[in-house]
């Protein structure tokens, strides 16, 4: 969805305020919040699938939720109706500006896990047009400066703050991908993936303007037939929280969604093509 280079006739340096809310998946929760995992019990028959506990899977199953019913809200503080699109609303922040769309959901949970395992020298995420966003770089106190459609590496005249412990440094530079990242670039940083098996953390992405993203969180297997279901989460336009979706197509199983669902997936706001399916390039 966001994602295309803006073009600016000099090149501005980025130090933007920070956020209204802090992203991090890592603050304090308190007792009794229900997770992806514990919310949506896997169907009759279906076991969830083993993944490491210290994997993206896992990571994604343990997503916490808002209360059940919970409407879906908005960056400008509005909110609309989960009714026929959302099973659950995640319970994370969106902030205040039209920024966290469907390819930033994607990108800020993968960021959010690699920061949460002690990995952030992983952390990287291309621009549209393929300057490369180290976090590394950004820790270090270097900024980012946009000119046309041309990116760089700078050093601030003052000094950035670059706080290991203080979220909202990590906050800013996810901001700033969010400016310039899109489903187009994050298709590009992502390598297929078989259609008829998506896998937790494999993404259901449309590059274009727009396009739409769409993230597997939790799956679970039938060990007597082989047969799996998956669970999805998105964004949208406007920025909002992330959200698991229904299954529009099979209320009785809904929310989970069956493997081996044809070329076509129908999801309440969008439809992919099980050629669409990709996967981060070291799961």
């Amino acid at each position: 969805m966001s994602g295309t280079v803006a073009v600016i006739a000099v090149a501005i340096f980025f130090t933007l305020p920070p956020p209204a809310a802090v992203f991090s998946t890592s603050r304090p929760r308190p007792c009794g919040i229900e997770s992806v995992e514990t919310r949506f019990p896997a169907p009759e028959g279906y076991v969830r699938t083993a993944k490491p506990p210290d994997s993206f899977a896992s990571y994604l199953r343990r997503l916490p939720l808002k209360p059940a019913g919970a409407d879906i809200r908005l960056f400008d503080g509005r909110t609309r109706s989960g009714r026929g699109v959302a099973a659950a609303v995640v319970d994370l922040p969106v902030g205040d500006r039209d920024l966290q769309q469907c390819a930033d959901a994607v990108i800020r949970l993968r960021a959010e896990f690699l920061r949460a395992a002690g990995r952030e020298d992983e952390i990287a995420f291309r621009f549209t047009n393929g300057f490369r966003a180290e976090y590394a770089r950004w820790r270090r106190g270097e900024r980012i400066a946009v000119g046309g459609d041309e990116a760089r590496w700078i050093r601030p005249a003052v000094p950035a703050e670059a706080s290991a412990v203080d979220g909202r440094d990590f906050e800013k530079y996810l901001e700033t991908v969010f400016m310039y990242a899109g489903t187009a670039s994050l298709a590009e940083e992502l390598e297929s993936a078989p259609g008829d098996d998506p896998e937790i953390g494999d993404v259901f992405i449309r590059p274009g303007h727009p396009g739409h993203a769409a993230i597997v969180v939790d799956k679970a297997e039938n060990p007597g037939t082989g047969r799996a279901v998956f669970l999805l989460a998105q964004s949208f336009m406007p920025a909002q929280e992330i959200h698991v979706l229904v299954n529009p197509k099979d209320p009785r199983l809904s929310p989970w969604y069956a493997v081996g669902f044809g070329n076509i997936l129908h999801t309440p706001e969008w439809t992919f093509s099980s050629a669409e399916l990709r996967r981060f390039k070291d799961d």
